[in-house]
């Protein structure tokens, strides 16, 4: 059937001043032009938008673009955007690293000094409203084929109980044969360790103090001076470090095993800072004893962090030595051993257990540490949860705490196949950790297969997805620019407005203090179908306005208005309001800290509400498992579901 513009679209094409030869328009391209100028005027009506929500982008000024890598919501309203070298190895190679703090309010950028590369770091909340960051690059994967030199972890040994011993980055270590390496990193070795001991006679007699001395260990990624198989080894031995003198000479050494021309991977760093809001800038702290790239930090109860897995400094997944970080003292401490791939969603349940949906983002074997379940940190004990469809396929899936975080609902949605497979799934899953036995059930599918799905929970307790790719990173033009609400009352899902700029690995999405959800980053392998084009970094940041924005106006939205900082010891606030009739529901919701589709921060906790004359008072639990110490955004709900702008409080 001919097409046939409505009267309407008729008016809007020649009122725009387009040149249309309307009686053409059976014409293919044509067509396309007509219906891309209907879809523009359709998505503009004031009805779309109240049913649909809309998207806008920001007109970014270009000194200021940057590949967000990190996002993380401050308590001052604004966002850090996070990039170091962005993956990006000019850049790692010549030391430039970059954050973006930016103001959605103002729409104003400032570039802040990054000290270290924070490209593919941890990060946290932490009670008094700085950003932990910890881990990052030390080093870029080199890939098969591209080794051009032997290479591997050297164990440094160091005998000495008396002192520390440091070795600087281009210190030498010399194999039993003569072939020599070189360290690509400074690397401190602690004193060793001594051990006093009384023992007896058969007689019952006290024999002399005997000691023990065990030495301690340091590791540093080394690579051969020269290239040729004669630096090539499978076999333990032991290396001479050259430049020593006396007993350092005797006491230090090199132990390796395996040093090859196989793909090295990105190897991570200890560094440790936190970001102060009030004076934007980095502030150094205690680094971790392991360094991480690819680490997952979770808040814990009592304001402490716990990091865990990540790249250590030779390319290899933390076994499972994690560390708790204590912002009082700003050090670390020994945390209780479990393994993990790389950036695993772990979740503070009620209770104090971590809640492991099994999402991760990637790197470790696909058999080792993928099943979700319950961590007791206190026992150190972990309790399986099996059952989740497509098990093989939770990899860059996305996670999150349903609201309210009192009912203590998990969902995962989507994800693919480990490593760089083709596999992708539309599977969400439910739990429900208040049961008896806790299981997982099967959600409503998602459109398709999807991976690097952002998800964003609102203060209308709906969550709002979008983005991601049905194959690995958009090969194959695989980027859906689709976008959709989950209702987890009747677990389904409705359409959202459609996005306009794709986005798959390295994108984030989080929500913004005025309701509405800002989207960053994305990294394509390949920018074309046929994946003959290398895939650019998006730079451009969209923001969506939810349905509940719209239909009636600024005016129509709940307004909270003067009121404390912070709950009082009962968990208390009261706020001046002319809206105490209509408001129904306040929500306290912790801002997020994304990466690599992880983000473990985000939780909305329903309050108490009590109405006055012109006032509202929220109560909020007061047990620290669902609500952990920090700044959060107060919502005010009315029964339409239309939030209030948020108010920062604190919750000590």
């Amino acid at each position: 059937m001919a097409y046939r513009p409505s009267k309407k679209l008729k008016k809007t094409l020649l009122g725009g001043g387009a040149v249309v030869v309307l009686a053409g328009l059976n014409a293919p391209a044509a067509l396309s032009f007509a219906e891309a100028k209907y879809h523009a005027y359709k998505i503009a009506q004031p009805g779309y938008k109240a049913r649909y929500g809309s998207w806008q982008q920001l007109d970014v000024p270009d000194e200021f673009r940057l590949n967000a890598i990190h996002a993380a919501l401050l308590h001052t309203g604004k966002v850090l955007l996070i990039a170091g070298s962005g993956n990006n190895q000019k850049k790692f190679d010549a030391g430039t690293f970059e954050t973006i703090l930016w103001d959605p309010v103002k729409n104003t950028y400032k570039k802040i000094p990054t000290p270290e590369d924070f490209f593919c770091a941890g990060h946290s909340q932490l009670p008094d409203g700085r950003l932990l960051v910890a881990g990052g690059t030390a080093r870029y994967e080199v890939l098969d084929g591209e080794v051009k030199r032997a290479g591997g972890g050297m164990r440094v040994k160091n005998e000495s109980p008396d002192k520390a011993i440091t070795l600087k980055k281009g210190t030498v270590f010399r194999s039993p044969s003569g072939v020599e390496y070189v360290s690509k990193f400074d690397v401190t070795v602690p004193k060793a360790k001594r051990d006093f001991r009384i023992s007896y006679f058969k007689s019952g007699q006290m024999k002399p103090w005997e000691t023990k001395v065990t030495a301690a260990e340091a590791r540093v990624f080394v690579e051969a001076r020269k290239e040729g198989p004669r630096a090539l080894t499978t076999e333990a031995a032991q290396y001479k470090v050259l430049g020593l003198k006396g007993k350092d000479a005797d006491n230090v050494y090199g132990i390796a095993q395996k040093l090859t021309t196989e793909k090295q991977d990105f190897q991570g760093i200890k560094a440790a800072y936190e970001f102060d809001p009030r004076a934007e800038k980095y502030v150094p702290v205690a680094p971790m004893k392991d360094a991480r790239w690819y680490p997952t930090l979770v808040t814990l109860e009592d304001g402490k962090v716990l990091a865990v897995s990540g790249l250590n400094d030779v390319g290899d997944v933390v076994p499972g030595d994690n560390e708790i970080y204590d912002p009082k003292t700003k050090k670390w401490t020994k945390g209780p051993f479990r393994y993990f791939p790389t950036y695993p969603a772990l979740f503070l349940t009620q209770g104090g257990k971590l809640f492991y949906t099994g999402s991760n983002a990637g790197y470790g074997p696909a058999e080792k540490g993928r099943v979700p379940g319950l961590w007791d940190l206190r026992k150190n004990t972990f309790q399986p949860i099996r059952g989740i469809t497509d098990p093989d396929q939770l990899e860059t899936s996305a996670s999150l705490l349903l609201a309210p975080a009192q009912d203590q609902k998990y969902m995962v949605l989507g994800g693919g196949g480990v490593g760089e497979s083709e596999l992708s799934t539309a599977r969400t899953a439910l739990i429900d950790l208040k049961a008896a036995k806790p299981a997982f059930r099967t959600g409503a599918s998602l459109p398709q297969g999807t991976r690097y799905l952002s998800s964003v929970l609102l203060p209308d307790d709906t969550v709002f997805t979008t983005g991601g790719s049905q194959q690995y990173r958009g090969r194959s033009g695989s980027d859906i620019l689709k976008a959709q609400f989950y209702e987890p009352v009747t677990d389904s899902f409705r359409e959202a407005a459609e996005p306009t700029v794709g986005r798959n690995y390295h994108s984030e999405a989080l929500l913004l203090p005025d309701g509405r959800v800002a989207t960053f980053g994305s990294d394509p392998l390949f920018d074309d179908k046929d994946n003959t084009k290398l895939g650019t970094f998006e730079q451009r940041v969209e923001i969506f306005t939810p349905p509940y924005l719209y239909g009636g106006g600024a005016e129509a939205r709940p307004v909270l208005g003067e009121g404390p900082q912070e709950l009082d010891r009962n968990g208390r606030a009261t706020f001046r309001t002319k809206d105490a009739a209509r408001i129904t529901e306040a929500r306290l919701m912790r801002p997020s800290a994304v990466t690599h589709t992880t983000d473990v921060e985000q939780r909305s906790i329903e309050l108490g509400l009590t109405k006055g004359s012109g006032t509202v008072t929220v109560e909020a639990p007061l047990d620290r498992t669902l609500v952990p110490p920090g700044w959060y955004m107060l919502f005010a709900v009315d029964k339409d579901g239309r939030p209030s702008v948020a108010k920062w409080v604190r919750v000590g």
